[in-house]
């Protein structure tokens, strides 16, 4: 059987070409882990973030939880007999869990987003040049995967699941009162062959194939993005689209008024049918050019607020490529169907499409004009929509994010060393927060795409080594044994993030654990009701690696209220930060952990050239 500590992030790729259904058939399925493992890792987990009175209570109900016999045992059978039965025994509660039941809105708290580098266009006619490449750089990477050659991904000489490929074009997600659903056409017997373009806060279905089922070319998608944008430039009208970021439970009883009506219910299909959606933005307040990318960053996770492109989504759609009209670039994404790996893979193929030279051919008839979604707007949902307006406008407010660059070096010094460059910039966050604050339960998402239908599973950064590491290294005495000493540890926490052994996968076996009690119980066992349990999922370092060949950064909310985002592209010379934080928390700061983040990652490559032993 696979070991179940097996958990690899996807830093690397190596791709060949393979067929899709074959492929998934022949993954392996993902195994329950051995309860013993997952209650001696957690209490690990537990040791440098829980005080020593609190963990030695926690250590007497896990011991009581796992004794034979007793009702883990009873748990772990169940989760066995669920993963022989199922294709993944977590995905399904995962999905419904972590996503569909989740009921804070997917702005900022849910859904990444990604700043592409910045573009200079000279007129609105750049905006849309760049837009119909874009739209047909998507449609040739939805070429492979209609035809089921897109490249398997392989890591370590193990293939990865490819099914989120194949879930993030023509999905959406669909609001209900207490939880939501995920609907995806492209199985169809007659998929979708329109995408969506949103303009000033107006929507228009654009069929993207020509009647032989050829995809238009980046000229005929130029005219009728020109046509959409002067029929559309009025900006007076309702911005149905915001309505799509307020709290779920608020949408899902909009989205059952707003679709009693026939001719709302027809536009709002039109939009979740739609391959993807395309929102040309009007042009933000102009920012300085250290805050670009800063303010860009915002703009693809929020849009602004209610006074520039919040209105101008539809935050339930998979995908969104936004194209501002002053030149700022990138996506949304709705989480539920995929993780950033397979988004920063189209990225990466579209950015590419986009720097090919224009071929240029004339269109042989002229085309229709694209629809004009309509939209009757009743009392009742002018008052949701201002509603929406005003929620949205104070998660503008609270939130506060930082793209910072860090200039001094890349992943070439940690490789230089032999260290791994992922684990590096773990332990630079441990040492950062640790600075600005104390050891806290850190969240690092890892790749479960080695199984079928995988997922995520939880890197836990904070240890026992890390603890002592940051306080090694805040050790103004520290001297030259002690560096070596130091340094020893360092070598071993990156070490270990490339041994798969030594990985804590903990989080989802746990979870599974959990879900089947509730299932199986009249009442929790007390290893879930207990403190400890609590503080070790209260992350507040959310972090995730999203390596792009794209000079880009993906950025996402914090998770608690009192929390970080933090997410990263290393490239070989420097390293894209993306930190986030709320102003309503007085003890964060998006701007200090970015300084202190820079002073730990430089401190840390000191200790490497101060070091003789780092030489060996």
């Amino acid at each position: 059987m696979t070991k179940p500590s097996c958990l690899v992030k996807p830093v690397s790729l190596t791709r060949i070409p393979g067929r899709y259904l074959t492929h998934q058939e022949g993954l392996p399925k993902l195994p329950v882990p051995p309860l013993n493992q997952t209650c001696d890792r957690y209490l690990a987990v537990l040791e440098p973030i829980i005080e020593s009175e609190e963990l030695n209570q926690t250590r007497t109900l896990v011991e009581e939880f796992q004794r034979p016999g007793g009702v883990g045992e009873r748990l772990q059978q169940g989760l066995e007999r669920r993963a022989h039965k199922a294709e993944n025994w977590l995905s399904d509660w995962w999905l419904q869990m972590a996503y569909l039941d989740y009921r804070m809105p997917v702005v900022i708290h849910s859904s990444p987003g990604v700043v592409l580098p910045r573009l200079e266009f000279s007129d609105r006619q750049g905006q849309i040049r760049y837009a119909a490449k874009l739209i047909a750089g998507v449609l040739d990477f939805k070429t492979m995967i209609d035809n089921e050659t897109l490249p398997v991904e392989y890591l370590g000489g193990r293939p990865l699941c490819m099914s989120q490929y194949y879930r993030v074009l023509s999905s959406c997600r669909i609001p209900g009162i207490k939880s939501d659903s995920v609907v995806n056409y492209a199985s169809n017997k007659t998929p979708p062959r329109h995408i969506t373009v949103v303009h000033n806060f107006q929507f228009y279905v654009l069929d993207v194939y020509n009647s032989d089922c050829t995809p238009l070319t980046v000229d005929q998608l130029y005219v009728q993005l020109e046509k959409i944008c002067n029929s559309s430039l009025q900006t007076n009208k309702e911005p149905v689209g915001i309505l799509t970021s307020n709290h779920r439970n608020s949408w899902g009883k909009a989205y059952a008024n707003l679709i009693r009506d026939k001719t709302n219910k027809e536009s709002v299909r039109a939009i979740q049918k739609s391959i993807f959606t395309v929102c040309l933005d009007a042009p933000m307040p102009r920012a300085s050019d250290d805050m670009y990318r800063t303010r860009a960053a915002v703009q693809m996770l929020h849009g602004g607020g209610s006074r520039w492109n919040s209105g101008n989504r539809w935050f339930d759609k998979t995908l969104q490529f936004i194209v501002g009209e002053d030149g700022a670039c990138g996506l949304i994404y709705e989480h539920a169907p995929a993780e950033g790996p397979p988004i920063v893979a189209l990225i990466d193929h579209v950015v590419e499409y986009t720097k090919k030279s224009d071929i240029v051919r004339t269109p042989m008839a002229p085309l229709p004009m694209p629809q004009k979604l309509c939209f009757n707007i009743s009392p009742e949902l002018k008052k949701d929509i201002e509603e929406a307006k005003q929620n949205m406008n104070i998660m503008v407010q609270d939130l506060d994010m930082k793209v910072h660059v860090f200039s001094y070096f890349g992943k070439n010094i940690p490789k230089s060393y032999k260290l791994s460059p992922d684990a590096f910039i773990q332990v630079a966050l441990q040492l950062a927060y640790y600075r600005c604050v104390h050891c806290c339960a850190t969240y690092e998402s890892a790749s479960l795409r080695m199984f079928r239908l995988g997922r995520t599973d939880t890197i836990r950064s904070a240890s026992v080594d890390s603890a002592t590491f940051v306080r090694a290294m805040d050790d103004q005495s520290i001297q030259v044994d002690s560096r070596e000493a130091t340094l020893d540890i360092l070598a071993k926490l990156c070490y270990n993030y490339t041994d798969t052994e030594c990985i804590s996968a903990i989080d989802r076996h746990l979870l599974g654990l959990k879900l089947q009690a509730i299932e199986d119980l009249s009442a929790l066992p007390d290893i879930f009701m207990d403190t400890s349990y609590a503080v070790a999922n209260h992350y507040n370092l959310s972090t995730s690696q999203v390596p792009a060949k794209t000079d880009c950064v993906m950025c996402f909310g914090p998770v608690v209220p009192d929390g970080y985002g933090v997410c990263y592209n290393p490239m070989e010379e420097h390293i894209n930060f993306a930190i986030s934080a709320f102003n309503s928390c007085a003890d964060t700061s998006a701007t200090r952990l970015a300084h202190a983040l820079e002073d730990a990652l430089l401190d840390m490559k000191a200790l490497l050239e101060q070091t003789p032993k780092a030489k060996l």
